[in-house]
């Protein structure tokens, strides 16, 4: 059974920094690429940012580049995402996925459960 649990959300003032971790079990972890979506109240979920299996090349949304960071480590089954600079914009329900690298939802066949984040001005 594949599992994806994601940690490390909380509140945080503007300006300030959280980093994500998702922990994946069940599934062949480094053949995977791995996307984190986040969804914010009354909105759809969006596409953030996503890394490769094999390479490691990572894609962002416009939104997050030059302030998130997506990586991964292969030994520990755990993808992780650096979040500098947040903006209150940045407040959502984020969650990790597995699946093929790129920006579409549809294309990741397992999520997490989220992990709230919530940027306060």
């Amino acid at each position: 059974q594949v599992q994806l649990v994601e940690s490390g959300g909380g509140l945080v003032q503007a300006g300030g920094s959280l980093r994500l971790s998702c922990a994946a079990s069940g599934l062949a972890f480094a053949s995977y690429a791995m996307g984190w979506f986040r969804q914010a109240p009354g909105k759809e979920r969006e596409f953030v940012a996503a890394i490769s299996p094999n390479r490691g090349d990572t894609m962002y949304a416009d939104s997050v580049k030059g302030r998130f960071t997506i990586s991964r480590d292969n030994a520990k089954n755990t993808v992780y995402l650096q979040m500098n600079t947040l903006e209150p914009e940045d407040t959502a329900v984020y969650y990790c996925a597995a699946g093929s690298y790129w920006r579409d939802a549809a294309l990741y066949g397992a999520w997490g459960q989220g992990t709230q984040v919530t940027v306060s001005s």
